[in-house]
């Protein structure tokens, strides 16, 4: 029985996985295993299962307002043969003239992108493309076993835009021979590059992998989970201010991930990306009170109902911090609906208000 997805709770785009389960991809990565990441698909995948994976999404969808996309994950499906890619593509057409989704998008490696393919693409309705990057420092790349080098991200992405794709990076926080300089880099880089957006996630160690080879032998340290949170917090701070919508902070739990030994080390948590989003609305929070001396009496928070939880910080972190940091203040928690996303004010008094804006979550 498969989880529900983990739906965002606003009118972004509802991404409809199919998951091709490494196929199209030369060698398998050093942190790769698809059967754990994604859990246990069926790799050859037919009419019927198809079009089963839609119906379920389609089901759990409360939102009937946003749009739909259909998205081949979890393999390179640019290296597929092109009458797979041709067969696969249909299938997602077929949505597209029923009016169940709106676009499509594919994931694949930097090295299998040219002019012919994305032309190809483009003829079949592709809109978005995902770049599986994972860094921009070729050392961390070779460790990694990717079998590209950064100068082929830089390569796809010029491409796409040329003609005129949406474009996505996934990057990885915590790779071997990285480090937390190194990973600030690789963001200045992605920067440059300008996609559309980007998936951040930590590294986590998955059994039968080389990785866990090297765990085990004591040759590779994974992220601790506040390291982790700090790394991704870090892509929200370069990334957001050049434009780019992070949509994903943590890969999303499988039911595989969840059995014992599936998940031997690395930051695992259920809600990952909300210790990201709690994080970042708690430096919005300092940034705010820092500007105010010796504040007394009481401080009052406004904030969408929407963003409460992250504003309040899991299990009420951010909240108690405050707490200790100003122990005379009586802490206020205003929230409504009415209130747009992303905005948070502190009123002092009757008369001074301040406010920051948080790029939509």
């Amino acid at each position: 029985m498969k989880m529900a997805p983990d739906f965002q709770k606003d009118p972004k785009p509802l991404i409809i996985p199919i998951f091709i389960m490494g196929r199209g991809c030369p060698q398998r990565c050093i942190f790769c295993n698809q059967n754990i990441a994604a859990g246990y698909f069926v790799p050859e995948i037919t009419l019927d299962r198809f079009n089963e994976e839609v119906a379920v999404y389609l089901h759990w969808n409360r939102n009937k307002s946003r749009p739909i996309e259909i998205a081949f994950y979890g393999g390179s499906f640019t290296a597929l043969k092109t009458d797979e890619q041709k067969r696969l593509l249909e299938m997602a057409q077929n949505c597209l003239r029923n009016h169940q989704a709106g676009s499509i998008r594919i994931s694949t490696r930097p090295d299998n992108i040219d002019d012919t393919q994305l032309r190809f693409l483009r003829s079949w309705g592709v809109q978005t493309v995902e770049i599986g990057a994972q860094s921009l420092n070729d050392e961390v790349l070779r460790l990694a076993g990717r079998g590209h080098d950064a100068a082929a991200t830089v390569k796809a992405m010029k491409l796409l835009q040329e003609h005129h794709f949406q474009t996505g990076l996934h990057l990885m926080a915590g790779l071997p021979g990285d480090s937390r300089f190194g990973f600030y880099q690789t963001l200045l880089q992605a920067a440059e590059l300008k996609p559309d957006t980007a998936r951040i996630h930590p590294v986590l160690v998955l059994q039968n992998t080389r990785l866990f080879e090297k765990f085990q032998a004591g040759h590779y340290h994974p992220l601790s989970l506040e390291e982790a949170v700090d790394w991704c917090r870090l892509s929200w701070d370069v990334l957001t201010p050049a434009g780019i919508r992070i949509i994903r902070f943590g890969l999303q739990i499988s039911q595989e991930m969840c059995k014992n030994g599936a998940v031997p080390a690395g930051p695992l948590h259920p809600s990952f990306g909300s210790l990201v989003y709690s994080s970042i609305f708690y430096s919005a929070t300092l940034n705010l009170l820092n500007k105010i001396r010796d504040p007394d009496g009481e401080l009052r928070f406004c904030v969408a109902r929407h963003d409460i939880s992250n504003f309040r910080g899991y299990q009420n972190s951010n909240i108690n911090s405050i707490k200790k940091l100003y122990p005379r203040v009586r802490i206020v928690i205003d929230s409504n609906h009415d209130r747009v996303p992303g905005r948070l004010t502190v009123n002092i008094g009757p008369e001074k208000i301040l406010s920051a804006d948080i790029p939509e979550i």
